[in-house]
């Protein structure tokens, strides 16, 4: 969906909230669970230690991305990338 709930008119807004209940209902999904999921998934998601001007980030782990492999491939320091820890 490209447009916010917030910026949805009332009774668009509440129709979406009324769709998504019934969904939930549906498919015997709680707002526990739901709250679980996206507990697990902040857990999970890992900070970004890299980035270039374009927007390319990389967070360390696994292999180097292309972007930032050809950058140190020319000569650039792969520490020019690095994000500071904050």
């Amino acid at each position: 969906m490209s447009t916010s709930i917030a910026k949805l008119d009332g009774q668009a807004r509440e129709r979406l909230i009324a769709w998504i209940r019934h969904k939930m209902t549906e498919f015997g999904i709680t707002v526990d669970a739901i709250e679980r999921s996206l507990a697990e998934d902040q857990k999970s998601a890992r900070a970004v230690r890299y980035q270039d001007a374009l927007g390319h980030v990389w967070d360390g782990h696994g292999e180097l991305p292309d972007w930032l492999r050809r950058a140190v491939a020319s000569g650039q320091s792969i520490d020019f990338f690095r994000c500071e820890q904050g």
